[in-house]
């Protein structure tokens, strides 16, 4: 087999050779077959490397017509132009839900919609989802690969430790106070953990925002309002600083980001933290996390009707770069590796067996992208291969399908994101810290960054 840079230089010589008579934009080997550089995130171990290029080969054996490469790569807003600009960004990327519109609005990705739409399950997508990928006229240019509603993560060990019934974690932001303080006053460890940086502190402050009943926007056409501060962000402010200076039950780590409180989880040193509900693979393959410390629960709503679940999820979307036969061959890897185990049985199976083979989990919970009879169709499909505990998860997945999901601000998202870090920051770290203050400041900056949007 030829090294990657063997592959990679013969691709480009014939590349700029077609390019020059005008023919295609593509890269393709000196055989003929088009290059596709595909996204693999970055630091997984050797497993799960195993497990993605084990999927290359069985994709590239059913499509003789196309060599993929893939290529180490993590979505970042703030590099992203820079990196498109400079022909680093892979021809098959992920991307968050809140970045879709904005990158077709911006001509950033390529339009596959005449792709996806010759997709056999293209009109079985979920609608709630699929809409983060579709342009203003409603053609889908980005693929809904993945969704999620948060939950809130819990330690069952810690839990055992502290006294708790690890079969039956807080319903109830009051009971999460409560288990917070029990689990740091009996085993010394953080009760619950915030995430705080790194655009995660806004992000969880509007998912408890939601909960508790709450919306970071309000949305009316083009305009938009910033609704910061107001009674339901005060009141969950006011829980997070009862728990952290009244309590002292949320550890002395105040800047988390993703990465560093999944792995504060994993290695026991947290009792309850909230992110996405599927969290548990990552948390497992790039965390060592021990699946018998594992537990996942519904996250806990406000009594009142406007409380909701925030939801998001991810997109496939494809490089403006692609030339028809590189756009062709992507949305083909997408359906393969993203979609196919979920709509299709040989392919489910396969993807299962393949993980399974590979210690990688299988099973894990996921809102659905597709219809929820193809959902549980999939699942059955799997059922052999599943190696997940299952049973630790169902004070999750026995409601994850009934909570009200609300998407994420749309306008200006991650900016406003960043915003609300530094007023989370601020409250964890200043006993002295001014609520009031601190949202009246937080909604006149938020206001400010909609209306440049």
């Amino acid at each position: 087999m030829k090294s990657h840079r063997a592959r990679v230089a013969a691709a480009l010589v014939l590349s700029l050779a077609l390019t020059a008579c005008g023919s295609t934009p593509d890269e393709v080997t000196a055989d003929g077959k088009v290059v596709l550089t595909v996204a693999m995130d970055a630091g997984l171990e050797a497993k799960a490397v195993e497990a993605f290029n084990a999927r290359v080969a069985q994709f590239e054996q059913a499509n003789p017509d196309i060599d993929v490469l893939p290529q180490e790569y993590t979505w970042t807003a703030a590099t992203f132009t820079a990196q498109l600009a400079g022909g680093t960004v892979p021809d098959v990327l992920t991307v968050p839900f809140t970045d879709g519109r904005g990158l077709i609005e911006r001509g950033q990705i390529a339009d596959i919609s005449g792709q996806v739409a010759a997709l056999p399950y293209a009109s079985s997508l979920n609608p709630a989802v699929a809409k983060a990928g579709q342009a203003a006229d409603g053609k889908q240019w980005a693929v809904p690969i993945a969704a999620y509603g948060q939950a809130l993560h819990y330690n069952r060990t810690l839990f055992t430790q502290a006294g708790l019934d690890p079969d039956k974690p807080p319903a109830t932001w009051a009971a999460i106070r409560s288990a917070a303080k029990q689990i740091t006053e009996r085993t010394g460890q953080a009760g619950y953990a915030q995430m705080t940086q790194g655009n995660t502190g806004g992000w969880i402050l509007t998912t408890l925002d939601y909960a508790f009943g709450g919306r970071t926007e309000k949305v009316d056409g083009e305009k938009a309002e910033a609704t910061i501060d107001t009674p339901e962000m005060t009141e969950v402010l006011s829980a997070l600083r009862a728990m952290r200076w009244d309590d002292n039950s949320m550890g002395a780590n105040f800047l988390y980001d993703w990465a560093g409180i999944n792995q504060d989880f994993a290695a026991g040193r947290i009792g309850m933290y909230v992110s996405g509900g599927g969290n548990y693979g990552n948390l497992l393959t790039q965390n060592g996390l021990k699946p018998a410390d594992y537990g996942v629960a519904a996250l806990p709503l406000a009594d009142k009707p406007e409380a909701g679940v925030l939801g998001g999820g991810t997109l496939a979307v494809v490089s403006p770069n692609a030339g028809d036969r590189g756009k062709n061959a992507a949305v083909k890897w997408i359906d393969f590796y993203y979609m196919g185990k979920l709509t299709a049985q040989d392919a489910a199976v396969a993807d299962a067996k393949t993980l399974s083979e590979t210690k990688q989990p299988v099973g894990v919970p996921a809102l659905p992208v597709v219809d929820r009879a193809t959902y549980d169709k999939q699942q059955e499909w799997v059922r052999q291969y599943v190696n997940v505990p299952l049973g630790q998860m169902k004070p999750y997945t026995d409601a994850m399908f009934d909570q009200p999901l609300v998407t994420e601000p749309t306008k200006s998202t991650q900016e406003v994101y960043k915003i609300l870090d530094t007023t989370v920051q601020k409250l964890l770290t200043d006993r002295g810290a001014d609520i009031a203050a601190l949202l009246e400041a937080a909604d006149a900056e938020a206001q400010n960054t909609i209306g440049r949007g």
